[in-house]
């Protein structure tokens, strides 16, 4: 289901380039992912080449200057890899550790951080979750303390993706514990800082993504590391969480489209009681039931993509894409493992895949629940 409103030449260009991506580098690499529990570093460095990692940031940057239409196609492919893992790893590069460095970071910072970004030569994760502090962000308690031209961190954060892979961090510290929400700023902070370690996570899914827990003991950068304004860190991380939902709800529902189509043939090859399962009415009125699912799902994506091409703010729609779109992955995964039979609960099946890696939508990226506070507050609750 491409986006009626974006479907040009150049568009459809760039699909066909990423597409070919997945094609050839995802696909067949993908159990490969699964084993190591990373995307292998080299295909950062082969998106970068092909101009895949910073399609909304400036040309002076190394960006390729274009709009959000192209980013929902570029993840709409890679919701064709069968490797959410793996995705989720670029999505973090892309769209959580790299927008805020790029709206508000000082030309040395770009230079430094965000242009290898671009180009695929370093890699980037974002650091907010900590063991006492996930959807209330505001609850965070690792410190950066002024010391000069430095700071000094101490604390924690935990369920981090691209902990192995990445080369440094957008963190999110507090600066001022008597400032409230004026009192964190985002800091880039090395990987091979002194005083940085990490643990890796066991997933039950997303697979070919690492996940870890970092650790800050005295670690120090310089305050010229600061992201935008010190103290307004906050401001500036919710901004880029609006990039993050956005993205998973693309690539969300692009793989249950994909899910949807493979079983769609699966239920036409089956055969059970003399016939092809596809044709029992339970079968029909499920894939039918679906695709209205879907296709509601994508009419609110394009929805958001449309009013942020147009300049607008669609933080109150991509709220409830994220909601509605993690719902719909989740409906659609498991409707797909029951269709699949006793194949469905297998690893090696792309339902049962599926199944285990939607479970993280509704938490992700903040909440359900946060999602529907926020609603009801904009409603008027």
């Amino acid at each position: 289901m491409s986006n009626p409103y974006y479907n040009s030449p150049d568009h459809q260009m760039f699909r066909d380039t990423c597409r070919k991506f997945v094609e050839e580098e995802m696909v067949p690499r993908a159990r490969e992912f699964d084993a190591a529990n990373r995307m292998d570093k080299s295909l950062y460095k082969t998106m970068g080449e092909l101009g895949m990692l910073g399609l909304r940031y400036d040309p002076e940057d190394g960006g390729a200057g274009l709009d959000w239409s192209y980013t929902q196609v570029m993840y709409e492919e890679l919701g064709r890899s069968d490797n959410a893992g793996a995705t989720l790893g670029i999505s973090v590069h892309t769209d959580m550790a790299t927008p805020s460095l790029a709206e508000f970071g000082t030309p040395e910072l770009k230079q430094q951080y965000l242009r290898p970004a671009i180009a695929g030569e370093s890699i980037g994760a974002i650091a907010v979750t900590e063991p006492d502090a996930g959807s209330d962000v505001s609850a965070i308690k690792t410190r950066a303390v002024r010391d000069g031209d430095d700071w000094v961190i101490n604390g924690s954060k935990i369920y981090i993706t691209n902990a192995a892979t990445a080369d440094w961090l957008c963190l999110l510290a507090v600066t001022d514990p008597e400032a409230g929400y004026g009192g964190f700023s985002q800091i880039i902070v090395p990987t091979g800082s002194p005083g940085l370690h990490y643990d890796l996570l066991d997933k039950i899914g997303l697979w070919g993504s690492d996940t870890g827990q970092f650790f800050f003991e005295d670690v120090r950068v310089p305050v010229a590391n600061t992201i935008g304004e010190i103290g307004r860190g906050f401001q500036q991380q919710m901004m880029q969480f609006q990039h993050e939902r956005l993205v998973a709800c693309v690539h969300t529902i692009a793989s249950a489209l994909h899910l949807w189509e493979e079983t769609k043939s699966w239920t036409q090859q089956r055969m059970l009681f003399g016939k092809p399962l596809s044709k029992m009415q339970n079968t029909q009125f499920k894939m039918a039931d679906l695709w209205i699912q879907l296709t509601t799902a994508q009419e609110l994506i394009n929805t958001c993509v449309r009013e942020l091409v147009e300049g607008g703010d669609a933080t109150d729609k991509i709220t409830m894409a994220k909601v509605h779109c993690c719902r719909v992955a989740s409906q659609v995964a498991d409707q797909c493992v029951q269709l699949h039979g006793g194949l469905g609960f297998m690893k090696e099946s792309m339902a049962g895949r599926a199944y285990v890696d939607t479970r993280v939508g509704t938490i992700g990226g903040g909440s359900e629940e946060t999602m529907l506070a926020y609603l009801a507050k904009y409603l008027g609750f």
